[in-house]
């Protein structure tokens, strides 16, 4: 009842310059990131509401080679059924399809995926996000198969999962409070973009 959210959201995507401003002039051609370590699943990534994170994220992808220029550009979006992370509700549903791809693995004789860290990361963060992912997509793949078996069930994929994050280390010595905090949004579903902007500095 309460997972549907139609409000207008501001969120930033972290990215190489020249893809920014395709993204600006060619809205319709959003690339998804389906890598087998992504946080949230299957998805176009933004932060929500944080330009200095997706800023930083970009800056540190162009260090490593992985990009040429640092950039970032807004998203206006919705979050519509979303599968919220910060929600008891679908935090149960979560444990719920992870309980069931377990079984379905030791079933196989198969081992999980895990979530690891990088080598680099010193805050052990788990970086490598293969487990949680591999649970969305599990989640998903199940509602696919359910309306494949019956066209009329109300139950639908999720169009963004939603998710906090704390990483980085302590922002103070003792601090509960993480240096690079944040909120992150996977949108599945493209029709919950409204929109690319050029954010103001």
């Amino acid at each position: 009842m309460y997972s549907t959210r139609s409000n207008l959201l501001i969120g930033f995507h972290g990215c190489d310059e020249k893809i920014a401003f395709e993204l600006l002039n060619n809205p319709k051609k959003v690339k998804i990131s389906e890598k087998p370590f992504d946080w949230l699943g299957n998805g176009f990534y933004i932060w929500e509401n944080n330009y200095d994170r997706a800023l930083e994220w970009a800056k540190e992808k162009q260090k490593n080679g992985k990009i040429k220029k640092a950039a970032v550009i807004g998203v206006v979006f919705t979050l519509n059924n979303c599968l919220d992370l910060l929600d008891n509700q679908f935090i149960n549903i979560i444990t719920e399809y992870y309980e069931l791809l377990e079984k379905d693995f030791s079933s196989l004789g198969k081992e999980l995926p895990k979530n690891k860290n990088v080598k680099s990361d010193t805050n052990k963060d788990l970086l490598i996000r293969e487990l949680d992912c591999a649970v969305i997509e599990y989640l998903h793949q199940k509602i696919r198969e359910i309306k494949e078996a019956d066209k009329d069930s109300i139950i639908s994929e999720y169009d963004t999962v939603r998710g906090v994050f704390t990483e980085g280390g302590p922002a103070f010595p003792g601090a509960g409070i993480q240096k690079k905090s944040h909120i992150q949004i996977c949108i599945r579903n493209m029709k919950c973009i409204k929109g690319f902007f050029l954010p103001r500095l």
